[in-house]
């Protein structure tokens, strides 16, 4: 199983921009006033957007748009919104919309980015991932740098998503993607000793999941420790047993 395959999140970045309230008397003039409306209705769809609300989400961007039609994170969202709704026109037209704003926003680069690996726009979307990367007051480079590692393993580049990784974890070396990704390229590439450390540098910062579970079933295999393959195997079968991850554990015959 290829490792895009079984670790293939792309880290969406959504960052909200805050508004300037006006000091005395409480009061907002029109600009103001319009900002808070723009920024409360995004607030709003994107926590719906989280919970898959699509319909509540697209009245409430609507609403943060009508407030301010130059607000980039709404146009940002409401290109993940449409990506989500499978309306890539839509889509692509407001990160694009976002991008003729605030051309090197990182955060919507960072998703534009994702769009474009989604759609096997490859040399596209690593230009955008690393636009993003690139801009000095982006707080976390390492996200689109990652992703850009992600998109090369779907476009079948390991070598080029390796020293995306590396690069990634250079410069924090507590990415759990990165490094889940890391540890399936060494154990792909025969380093095992590598591939475990890895994955139990991942373990400090993430839980378990059935691929990783499985990832450490396999790298325990092959370096022949026999009592951390069985507590791997145990927590795959207790915890997702469901999993087509428990499914392959049962018919590898490992126990």
């Amino acid at each position: 199983m290829k490792i895009c395959q079984i670790f293939g999140p792309v880290i969406i970045a959504l960052i909200l921009s805050g508004c300037n309230q006006a000091t005395g008397g409480g009061s907002f003039d029109v600009s103001e006033r319009s900002n808070e409306v723009a920024e409360s209705n995004l607030n709003l769809g994107i926590a719906y957007l989280k919970r898959g609300e699509y319909e509540k989400s697209l009245e409430k961007l609507n609403k943060a748009l009508e407030a301010d039609s130059r607000y980039t994170p709404t146009l940002n969202a409401l290109g993940l919104l449409y990506q989500k709704l499978g309306n890539n026109v839509k889509a692509e037209q407001y990160f694009k919309q976002a991008l003729g704003i605030r051309s090197n926003d990182p955060y919507t680069l960072n998703n534009y980015g994702q769009f474009l690996c989604a759609n096997d726009r490859f040399d596209e979307a690593q230009d955008a991932f690393m636009s993003a990367a690139k801009n000095p007051l982006y707080e976390t480079p390492e996200i689109s740098i990652t992703n850009a590692g992600t998109c090369a393993l779907k476009n079948n580049h390991p070598d080029t998503a390796e020293k995306f990784f590396r690069d990634a974890l250079d410069k924090n070396p507590k990415v759990p993607i990165a490094l889940i990704q890391m540890s399936q390229l060494s154990y792909d590439q025969g380093s095992y000793l590598s591939a475990r450390g890895y994955l139990q540098r991942y373990l400090e910062v993430s839980k378990h999941s059935p691929a990783s579970l499985w990832l450490g079933i396999q790298i325990e295999q092959q370096l022949g420790d026999k009592n951390t393959l069985s507590s791997y195997a145990l927590l795959l079968k207790n915890r997702f047993p469901d999993s087509n991850e428990a499914k392959l554990l049962q018919e590898s015959g490992i126990k």
